[in-house]
């Protein structure tokens, strides 16, 4: 049962933090070697890089949703019931995998192509995407020993195996997209290998550690390595809804950026400098997220729910905390950010602008995410995808009037990051004070 001292909780969440922190100056140095290479290419990256990733949150959903059981049991102190749900997870994580990369192999590019405005980017994206799908399958391995080392609270793990993606992603992308040491020069096709052998990587490192963990033993994770149908109802029931409202959220931003791409270059290539930046700002929001649900999920199931108040009050105050180290510079020096991301000239102001002005919007969603958080870690993850589903529905309308009715300037079409946030807020902070969400049975 882990302690809810601010040591304890950092304990868990600076991990997590760090690891994200690791992946975000990935996500960055990627779209920095190819803003340099081409701007073609820079934003191929970033469009087909958002469509991944909404396919892989639909994994990641199903791998929370264990992470929340797992949390649970070992609050309940029932620890032979882990390997089991251990189990279930990898084989439905790898049924789902196989179903997303025949989708993206076989459909994905033609779909691409048929929406895009411009057909050599959309092109560009497909070849992208046929190289970086079979990260899919890594996914699966790597997300199922997250969600069980999460769910007990060893986060270290994770950022191990966080080094040695980002590290050697970071050499691989150097090396095949501009064609050192004497590798072939790639462009964007290089930076989806470095990608995918990286994942590989990681994977591995994981899979490692698991082989020579007490965690192993403790659970016996191998005899009782199975599929078990009882698990797979838990596992549906808890994790399907957060499978569900990541693909809407992570769907929804890729339709946006699809909008902004046919509305013209330029704003695309503004909001692709944005996007980039953005991921910095969710880093300390990612790290204390995962934490939330594990402390929560432990704490209910230990029945202890005079403690979550002061658990959710103590997380928002780290996260507030964490954000003004992280992401200050997007108050004070937004134009040195842009630049390392993107140095053409053309969009350093407007790039800057929009992320000064979308700033604040990051540390109120970093005050109501815990809450948001609470709803999950509780397992009550149909009313989180009911209030994903209108905040998300909510957005979508408002970017669709700024950008196809309205035709405002890119710099006011952002603003509906406000819209979204104060939804999602409102919706979860209503939930929690009007109904009895304690008892949920996991």
């Amino acid at each position: 049962m882990l302690s809810i001292s601010y040591k304890s909780i950092l304990a868990v969440a600076l991990p997590m933090m760090v690891s994200g922190f690791i992946q975000s100056i990935v996500l960055i140095t990627d779209a920095s070697f190819l803003s340099r290479y081409s701007t073609e290419a820079f934003d191929a990256l970033g469009n087909a890089g958002l469509i991944y990733i909404t396919l892989y949150i639909m994994l990641a959903g199903m791998s929370e949703g264990s992470q929340i059981i797992i949390a649970r049991r070992i609050g309940e102190e029932r620890f032979d019931a882990i390997g089991r749900i251990f189990g279930t997870t990898f084989i439905t994580l790898l049924l789902l995998a196989i179903g997303l990369f025949l989708f993206l192999y076989f459909l994905m590019p033609d779909w691409i192509v048929s929406y895009s405005r411009n057909t050599k980017i959309a092109l560009m994206q497909g070849d992208f995407l046929k190289i970086r799908e079979f990260s899919l399958f890594f996914a699966v391995i790597t997300l199922t020993i997250q969600a069980l080392m999460i769910g007990k609270g060893k986060t270290w793990v994770v950022l191990i195996a966080a080094v040695v993606t980002a590290s050697s992603n970071i050499l691989l992308g150097y090396t095949l997209i501009f064609g050192n040491f004497g590798f072939q020069r790639l462009g964007l096709e290089g930076a989806a290998y470095a990608s995918t052998i990286a994942d590989a990587l990681g994977m591995t490192t994981l899979v490692l550690f698991l082989i020579f963990s007490n965690e192993r033993k403790e659970y016996k994770l191998f005899s009782y390595f199975s599929f078990q149908w009882k698990s797979f109802i838990e596992l549906l029931k808890v994790g399907s809804p957060l499978l569900i409202q990541g693909f809407f959220a992570l769907a929804t931003w890729t339709l946006f950026f699809t909008w902004l791409e046919q509305k013209g270059n330029f704003d695309l290539t503004v909001s692709q400098n944005i996007r980039s930046i953005y991921f910095l700002a969710f880093v300390p929001i990612w790290g204390f997220a995962a934490t939330t649900k594990t402390y929560i999920s432990q704490y209910l199931g230990n029945k202890k729910f005079e403690m979550l108040p002061i658990i959710q009050r103590r997380i928002q105050l780290l996260t507030v905390g964490f954000l003004l180290f992280t992401f200050h510079g997007a108050l004070f020096y937004p134009e040195a950010l842009i630049r390392f991301i993107n140095p053409e000239e053309q969009y350093v102001q407007k790039s800057a602008e929009i992320l000064r002005l979308i700033s604040c919007s990051i540390f109120l969603y970093g005050m109501i995410s815990v809450y948001f958080q609470t709803i999950l870690g509780s397992g009550n993850t149909l009313v989180s995808m009911t209030i994903e589903f209108f905040a998300v529905l909510i957005y979508i309308s408002s970017a669709y009037c700024f950008i196809k009715i309205f035709q405002w300037d890119v710099y006011w079409i952002w603003t509906v990051e406000y819209i979204y946030f104060t939804t999602l807020g409102g919706l979860s902070l209503l939930y929690l004070k009007l109904f009895d969400w304690k008892k949920k049975i996991v």
